[in-house]
């Protein structure tokens, strides 16, 4: 156990310090530092609690390597518009990978930023991740379709009357829809944001 050595040495104390510490002999111990005897799990626990560190640390074991999750391909489907509504496009311009465990919380696809009107935290060229979803609370931010036909994204804020769909970046102004434009117009919401990847 070479790393029982060097944290000894590192916290400045004796081999007889330490013996004294696991109520062994001092030759038990030195065993302990050069591998020729190891100390059982209770003496591996108490060393373990006495210098901050984990049992495997101390055994000189690397740390488990966190296992690699498989992407699942989720496609960009054009440009949604931070800004004015523009013409939903969905003709697949990139791909955008995420993990399965997110993948298995919906059914997702992704967009790309265009406009400035959710700045500072949405720029243009920014990819979003979008959960499909008919619904969503006051304070997401959606991508919804006005007039059937044009996608926008920004913060929802729901009323008794209608909706409103805020911007971010105050030189817009918000777009208000009551109950009857809702049903009218359309106004439908494609999904939520759960995730913002930023290019730079």
């Amino acid at each position: 156990m070479l790393r029982l050595k060097e944290l000894r040495l590192r916290d400045k104390k004796t081999q007889k310090e330490l013996a004294a510490f696991l109520g062994v002999d001092r030759t038990t111990y030195t065993k302990y530092e050069t591998g020729a005897s190891e100390p059982n799990l209770e003496t591996l626990n108490r060393l373990s609690s006495y210098f901050g560190v984990s049992i495997e640390y101390l055994l000189g074991n690397p740390p488990a390597k966190p296992k690699k999750q498989k992407g699942v391909q989720v496609p960009v489907l054009g440009d949604v518009r931070a800004g004015y509504p523009m013409e939903a496009v969905e003709n697949i311009i990139d791909y955008e990978e995420i993990n399965e465990e997110t993948a298995r919380r919906g059914e997702f696809f992704a967009l790309r930023i265009k406009g400035d009107s959710m700045e500072p935290k949405f720029s243009e060229g920014d990819v979003v991740i979008v959960r499909k979803q008919e619904t969503a609370d006051s304070g997401d931010i959606v991508v919804a379709l006005v007039n059937g036909d044009s996608a926008t994204i920004k913060k929802l804020k729901r009323h008794q009357n209608g909706i409103t769909l805020m911007p971010t970046n105050p030189t817009y102004e918000p777009m208000y829809y009551s109950n009857e434009e809702i049903m009218e117009l359309p106004v439908t919401i494609l999904g939520k944001v759960v995730e913002l990847r930023a290019k730079f």
